[in-house]
């Protein structure tokens, strides 16, 4: 048997995190078919099917997701090591600018932006946070941060964090007074704290019952735009309220808050930073992937 390719491993995986073949010929400038035939080799040479294909998904089979969990950390290792030699030798100069939400900006400082500031003194790091998602290459930005269900398929990703959970959370006070739902319809009878997003929509509540993705208009009459405040709503005891679970954690530990209707919250694809693959990646931007994969071995 030929000595697998690096290459295709590394297609291999992409496939498998995108469960698509044209997101991932698009994140490494290749043809549709051309990554079809490279799969089609990688399954010839290891003499096993590694994916389901049907003509709108793709799906690991037992020897893929085997495969996946093997080689994964593997190949995350193998970057790390390589870029940390890659970047050594040069001083970086210059500003790298970061569109992110605030969930993303806070990830980054807790874990990522001393160490990469102290090891690159003269770069400048700008990063804004806002709430709406914006075209990162039409109005200048390097990169952007982002829920990985919001990254635009055109976009090269990097996942860091690891999944997370939006959560429905209330103090003991209301539920004590209010009764605890105990579904998602439960929620239609109760004082919710509503969220407004940057387009001025309503968010609707999402949660899966019965391996089913469920939504709800829910009612209430407040509506904040930002999670830390709604978590400050909550332990003031005006309702129940949905948010990312890093946001209520502090909470739920001190008694403040705890957490409804968790089995309708499974987790979902957490944080992502994304560029455009379609010009050249600054060397700033490049030292700063490195620096989030390093941290995010470490964290995970």
């Amino acid at each position: 048997m030929k000595n697998v390719s690096l290459a295709d491993l590394k297609a291999f995986l992409l496939v498998a995190r995108h469960r698509s073949f044209q997101q991932t010929a698009n994140e490494l400038g290749v043809s549709r078919s051309s990554l079809s035939h490279a799969m089609r080799g990688l399954e010839s040479q290891l003499g096993v099917r590694l994916l389901h294909r049907t003509t709108r998904s793709v799906s690991l089979t037992e020897e893929g997701a085997a495969l996946l969990q093997r080689i994964d950390p593997l190949l995350n290792q193998l970057d790390t090591a390589l870029d940390a030699i890659r970047f050594r030798p040069q001083e970086l100069h210059g500003t790298l600018r970061i569109n992110a939400n605030e969930g993303g900006a806070r990830w980054l400082l807790a874990h990522v932006v001393d160490g990469f500031l102290q090891a690159h003194p003269k770069v400048v790091l700008d990063i804004v946070t806002e709430g709406r998602l914006v075209d990162i290459v039409a109005e200048g930005f390097d990169a952007g941060v982002r829920l990985a269900e919001s990254v635009p398929l055109d976009m090269i990703a990097v996942p860091f964090g690891g999944p997370i959970r939006f959560i429905a959370i209330a103090s003991p006070h209301y539920l004590n007074n209010a009764g605890v739902p105990q579904s998602p319809a439960d929620l239609l009878q109760h004082r919710c704290i509503a969220q407004r997003l940057p387009s001025g929509k309503r968010y609707r509540w999402e949660f899966v019952q019965h391996g089913k993705p469920l939504t709800l208009n829910v009612p209430g009459n407040l509506c904040l735009d930002n999670s830390a405040l709604m978590v400050e709503a909550v332990i003031k005891g005006l309702g129940i309220a949905y948010v990312p679970e890093p946001y209520a954690r502090e909470a739920i530990n001190n008694g403040l808050a705890q957490q409804v209707l968790s089995p309708f919250s499974p987790p979902i694809a957490g944080l992502c930073l994304y560029y455009s693959g379609h010009r050249q990646i600054p060397a700033t931007l490049k030292a700063f992937i490195a620096a989030i994969r390093e941290a995010n071995e470490a964290v995970l």
